[in-house]
């Protein structure tokens, strides 16, 4: 093995010496070329930078989008993801009244900028994993021990606004920007469910029986008015008759009408009475109890 070693050391001192300039030209090329590379850095769209030197730590400048220089080795950027991110967060929670209430918040958070190094130093890439969980369960708690069970659906946009407002001043203290707050579900136990359903219930039998009562006074008042109706028909007709029979020859006209109607359509062969049947309309008896029934004019009446 050390005589083939040696054997090519000879074979290289033996190569022009062109060949081993060149070697070295290139190998300073690739050096500085890869010195470059490691001395820049892009930050993008969307992003901020914070320099940790290895000598200072975190210092207290931020870097914004594009390309940038540092020290390789001295120095490292550490990249934060500014836009705002999505968090779903459900806390389970007490009204006023001691009903049992689960919330769901939607927050979009994001760092603040201007103090992204002060974020990094106390809570590191991962804060809202950190603080959101945490203050948003301490608002929601606080807020909705403000308000009963039924002010919660028919105030929900107060109650949202005041949500917003204590998170958004919470996060301030550590330095995160809340760009919305908004609640997406509102929901209450089964025991609640259950007395609101049972007080819905009561309210319909309530107002059927209502129903019912005014339809009764209704129908009572109808009669009234059809009794009244028709006794007044009768005092009226009975006067129109005893000033004019006419009314009831027409009358029976009408009812002998019908019965030789009824006769002329039978199959079979009646033999009856004229008169018992109002048929013997010819009959000057036929008007005997209708004048009868007529009140004495003043011509009529004797002097």
């Amino acid at each position: 093995m050390a005589d083939k070693l040696n054997d090519l050391a000879g074979r290289m001192g033996k190569a022009p010496k062109g060949l081993g300039l060149g070697v070295k030209l290139l190998a300073a090329g690739a050096a500085a070329a890869y010195g470059v590379q490691q001395a820049m850095y892009t930050v993008d769209g969307g992003h901020r930078a914070i320099m940790f030197n290895r000598i200072g730590g975190i210092q207290d400048y931020t870097q914004s989008e594009g390309l940038h220089f540092r020290m390789p080795w001295f120095q490292y950027p550490i990249v934060y993801d500014i836009r705002a991110r999505p968090r779903k967060i459900t806390s389970p929670t007490g009204s006023k009244d001691l009903q049992m209430v689960n919330i769901s918040l939607r927050v979009l958070s994001r760092p603040d900028t201007l103090n992204l190094p002060q974020v990094h130093k106390e809570l590191g890439q991962d804060f809202d994993e950190k603080v959101l969980p945490s203050i948003c369960n301490e608002v929601l708690k606080a807020v909705v021990a403000k308000f009963n069970a039924s002010q919660l659906i028919t105030q929900r946009q107060q109650v949202s606004l005041l949500i917003r407002k204590q998170l958004t001043d919470r996060a301030k203290d550590f330095n995160i920007i809340l760009d919305d707050v908004s609640i997406t579900e509102l929901s209450f136990g089964k025991e609640y469910a259950a007395a609101v359903e049972a007080k819905q219930i009561a309210q319909q039998e309530a107002q059927r029986a209502a129903y019912l009562v005014e339809k009764a006074r209704q129908e009572k008042q109808q009669k009234i008015v059809q009794a009244e109706g028709e006794t007044a028909a009768a005092r009226m007709l009975g006067e129109a008759i005893s000033q004019n029979p006419g009314y009831l020859k027409l009358r029976k006209l009408t009812a002998s009408k019908k019965i030789s109607a009824t006769i002329a359509q039978s199959q079979n062969r009646v033999y009856l009475n004229a008169g018992s049947l109002l048929l013997d309309v010819a009959n000057p008896s036929f008007d005997l109890g209708i004048n009868a029934t007529a009140k004495p004019t003043d011509e009529a009446m004797p002097q």
